[in-house]
């Protein structure tokens, strides 16, 4: 539970329901109302369990206080549709979430997003770039392009063994979750059992593997590093130095080919910038996107 103003945050509290490409979503909205507020869009990662609040919920008040907030469950995670992809994931989710911007009539907002709603962000600058003004990517899926570092990377090897472990256990997510951070002592046996009891729903079983079935129908959706070229919107890369899913050396094709894109890495950081440097990432975050 978090606070903004006056007003108590709460998973429930600020929930909401809406579509997207025909598909059903679920989000949390926050923040100030009417048209000239702006907007900022967070997307969240993957993984066993992922969603919007379980990724954002602790920073919403941060946000909420300068934009109109939207947490968005990707198709796929938490309590939106498992629809089966019709295309790869990227380009799936872009579709959803910018159908859902003009069902609430939301014409352009900011973009954030980590690891995989990092790589959801980059589309929607590719296929949708009028709706997109500012881009807040950590460490995002897709954009990355290892230069020094062997695939898969730790954290991509502990999500595989999780995908394909016929009964997944405690120990596969507390692997996984350990290899998103670098100080361990993050991994609580609260928050391990939290993800795992998420991870064992049945809907989440069924998202994760259609999900999981698209990257492997269509695997150049997933190389939008030959595309980052291509984004001109204001953009801040934001990675750990210590990032053991998307390695940091991955973040300089990009950097280089994008023509407004700068880069700000947190030393003593694995993959989650905004919960090991929560307080330097939100500081970081707003300036740039009241920029």
């Amino acid at each position: 539970m978090w606070r903004w103003g006056v007003v108590t945050l709460t998973c429930e509290g600020t929930s909401r329901g809406g579509r997207g490409a025909g598909v059903g979503l679920r989000y949390h909205e926050a923040g100030p109302a009417g048209a000239e507020a702006p907007v900022l869009v967070m997307l969240h990662g993957g993984g066993p369990g992922a969603s919007a609040w379980g990724a954002f919920g602790g920073v919403l008040g941060a946000f909420a206080g300068r934009f109109r907030t939207l947490l968005v469950d990707l198709p796929g995670f938490g309590r939106s549709d498992k629809p089966e992809l019709d295309k790869d994931v990227f380009s799936f989710g872009a579709d959803a979430v910018a159908g859902l911007l003009d069902e609430l009539g939301v014409e352009k907002a900011h973009f954030a997003g980590v690891s995989l709603g990092g790589g959801v962000c980059v589309r929607m600058a590719l296929d949708h770039p009028d709706k997109v003004d500012r881009l807040l990517l950590t460490a995002p899926a897709g954009l990355a392009l290892n230069l020094f570092t062997a695939e898969p990377t730790e954290g991509v090897k502990r999500l595989i063994e999780f995908g394909v472990a016929p009964e997944p256990t405690r120990e596969h997510v507390r692997a996984f979750l350990t290899s998103l951070v670098h100080d361990p002592s993050h991994v609580t046996d609260a928050f391990v059992e939290e993800r795992y009891a998420q991870a064992l729903d049945p809907g989440a079983r069924l998202g994760a593997q259609r999900l999981g079935a698209a990257f492997a129908k269509w695997p150049e959706g997933s190389l939008l590093w030959r595309e980052a070229h291509r984004i001109t919107r204001p953009t801040l890369l934001t990675w750990g130095r210590e990032d053991r899913v998307n390695p940091v050396d991955g973040a300089f094709v990009a950097l280089k080919a994008m023509p407004d894109a700068r880069l700000h890495v947190f030393p003593r950081c694995g993959h989650l910038a905004y919960v090991e440097r929560e307080a330097e990432f939100l500081r970081l975050a707003v300036d740039f996107l009241e920029g």
